[in-house]
């Protein structure tokens, strides 16, 4: 009696798991809809594969460079080549004082100087007799004055004529005046403390950037002995032609592109009134701040105030990558890197219009930025 009861409960039972199984079934069927659903909208919202988490020291490390964006189209910017040179103020040119053997050799090509700081030592017979002229001239005004002063005595004492007293005032003067010309003379030649040389000192701070001399060495006035640059002292000319130097004044804006990537801001300070002769083309002066190595060669984006108006972003072409068929910018965030979509519109030598995509301010990648592309594909192969 109980064996068909356990059949009977048997059989209910079996009915029972196969009901729950298919409502297992049908709940395992629906759910990963809705949740493949939900990760296709979250992935629109975060788009992880096209965000790159990267420390600002990974970064540097990558020799990635980071522009802010700025509006303008191709046609509101002048692009130029240029080379940094020092300001007239930047760079002095040294050299002998007088003529002579040098004896003494205080700095090399590359060594910092301050503003009359000795560079060298010049012997010198020039510089000697200098020396001696001033120290004659000097003994002379002070018997002078002496003389002078007898004289006055005398006069005001009704001894002697008028006459000798203003005789005296004049040979007075002449002496002073003599010994003025000898110290003049022998700050000129910068002669030293002994007398027996002329000290090469340099008139501006810096490091030397050129030297020629050679102990023991025999050198005529006005040789050039050293040059001296002031890094921080610099200016860039930039060549443009004369229908851009017609849209270009003082004040315009300019960004300086460096060999290694990163940008400068410049302002133009002047632009050259006659085309040079051999290029047919104008220079602008660029004020820079900073310290720039003269003879540096640099590309600049000149920023006319008289340029075309325009609403569109234009970036280096380095900026612009190719990710999965798609125009990809690397825009830099809080904790990285992200893929923004842009739409061209045009190219120009090494420069890109972005019709869409970008937003004035932001910053972006451009140096290197072909690492941050290679860096997304190897994680989206990682995860398939």
């Amino acid at each position: 009696m109980i064996q068909p009861n356990r059949r009977i409960l048997g059989g209910a039972g079996a009915v029972l798991l196969v009901a729950a199984g298919a409502v297992a079934v049908s709940q395992c069927t629906a759910d990963p809809v809705v949740e493949t659903g939900n990760e296709e909208q979250a992935e629109e919202a975060v788009a992880p594969m096209d965000t790159l988490a990267m420390t600002p020291d990974a970064i540097r490390a990558a020799n990635i460079a980071v522009e802010t964006v700025q509006s303008g189209g191709l046609g509101s910017e002048v692009l130029a080549q240029a080379t940094v040179t020092a300001s007239p103020t930047g760079e002095a040119i040294v050299t002998a004082l007088a003529s002579g053997a040098v004896t003494r050799v205080y700095k090399r090509l590359g060594d910092p100087v301050r503003a009359g700081e000795a560079l060298a030592i010049v012997r010198s017979r020039d510089a000697a007799q200098i020396a001696a002229a001033k120290t004659a001239a000097e003994a002379q005004a002070v018997l002078a004055q002496r003389n002078l002063a007898r004289e006055r005595q005398l006069y005001e004492q009704q001894v002697s004529a008028r006459v000798d007293y203003e005789r005296a005032q004049a040979e007075a003067a002449v002496a002073a005046a003599e010994a003025q010309r000898a110290r003049l003379a022998a700050r000129a030649a910068n002669v030293t403390g002994d007398g027996s040389g002329s000290v090469v000192a340099s008139p501006i701070s810096g490091r030397v950037t050129s030297e020629n001399v050679s102990l023991g060495a025999y050198v005529q006035p006005e040789t050039e002995l050293f040059r001296v640059a002031d890094p921080s002292k610099v200016q860039i000319e930039a060549a443009v032609g004369p229908t851009d130097a017609q849209r270009l004044v003082r004040g315009d804006r300019a960004v300086v592109e460096l060999p290694d990537g990163r940008t400068i801001e410049a302002r133009v300070r002047a632009i050259t009134p006659g085309l040079a002769g051999e290029t047919r083309s104008a220079t602008a002066v660029l004020d820079v701040p900073g310290s720039l190595q003269p003879g540096l060669p640099v590309r600049v984006r000149l920023l006319p105030s008289r340029g075309e108006v325009s609403d569109a972003i234009v970036i280096p072409e380095e900026a612009l990558q190719t990710l999965e068929g798609r125009d990809v910018v690397f825009v830099r965030t809080e904790d990285g890197f992200r893929a923004n979509n842009v739409t061209v519109a045009r190219r120009s030598a090494g420069r890109v219009e972005i019709a869409s995509g970008l937003k004035t301010g932001q910053m972006i990648a451009t140096t290197n930025a072909f690492l941050l592309k290679a860096e997304l594909g190897k994680g989206a192969g990682e995860e398939e």
